[in-house]
């Protein structure tokens, strides 16, 4: 996700680095202007083709609050799995006490100041888009007072965003993960029960019955408050066959998952190597 911002972000700007000096008010100027040449001695990637354009829009920006908003959106999200991994119930994850604080109620209470906080500044964020768009929807050709409340929205979300991913890489770089408890939680078996549909579809058994099967396994164990790993699959339906329940084993379940895109250990390793070398 975060890869995609930055490569919207360096998208954008390819749109907005080019010069509008000269364009005037509307018509341009009836003095002629290097504009090309100026714009390479200020840095610029080229001139604006049309003078109106260059005054009367701001697409740009808007384009800027954007992907801006997207990425508070991206990392909203992942603020908001951290708060569950970090509570007392999943118990996934530990953050550092640097970024949290301390209930003023309950001693025990850690307080994931940091996540809140970015959930928080995503409305900020989304707030400045939409602040551009509603200032700019109604005006007509060229330049209007109005968008003079291009800049406020535009600078608050840039140096939002910046306090947000600064924040957020020291968070995730001290926080701790506690890799018994997520592995405990990633083998419960009912997570598997689609591997063990695959299990009879390679048995032979069409996907949807074997869908069916599985699904009888399941409310079985449901009703008789039974692991589904302890079952006795084949009284269930003699397509399971003895090796039914290897199904279960977590290692197992990573180990077939080998498409691209997919948790093997192999691909897993392969992707942290790939984005180690990438960040390096």
């Amino acid at each position: 996700m975060l890869e995609r911002d930055k490569s919207r972000l360096a998208d954008a700007r390819k749109r907005l680095n080019v010069s509008p000096l000269g364009s005037g008010a509307l018509a341009g100027s009836t003095i002629n202007l290097d504009r090309e040449g100026i714009a390479e001695e200020l840095g610029f990637d080229g001139v604006t083709r049309n003078s109106m354009d260059a005054i009367a829009d701001r697409d740009y920006i808007a384009e800027v609050l954007f992907v801006i908003s997207l990425c508070g959106v991206h990392l909203s999200r992942l603020s908001e799995d951290l708060i569950l991994w970090c509570s007392a119930e999943f118990a996934f994850a530990a953050l550092s006490d640097a970024h949290t604080t301390g209930s003023s109620l309950m001693p025990q209470k850690k307080n994931p100041d940091v996540c809140e906080l970015t959930r928080g500044k995503t409305g900020r964020l989304v707030g400045n888009l939409m602040n551009l768009l509603v200032a700019v929807k109604g005006l007509p050709l060229t330049y209007n007072r109005d968008l003079q409340e291009d800049k406020p929205p535009l600078f608050d979300s840039v140096d939002t965003l910046r306090l947000i991913l600064a924040v957020n890489t020291e968070m995730i770089s001290a926080m701790e993960l506690r890799e018994e408890n997520c592995k405990a939680a990633a083998s419960d078996p009912m997570l598997l029960a689609t591997d063990l549909a695959d299990y009879l579809v390679k048995k032979g058994v069409p996907f949807r019955h074997a869908h069916e099967l599985v699904g009888k396994a399941v409310a079985q164990a449901i009703a008789t408050r039974t692991p589904l790993d302890q079952l006795d699959l084949p009284s269930i339906d003699p397509a399971y066959g003895p090796d039914a329940k290897d199904v279960f084993s977590l290692e197992t379940a990573l180990a077939a998952r080998t498409n691209p895109g997919a948790p093997s250990i192999t691909n897993v390793k392969a992707e942290i190597s790939r984005w180690q070398a990438h960040l390096a």
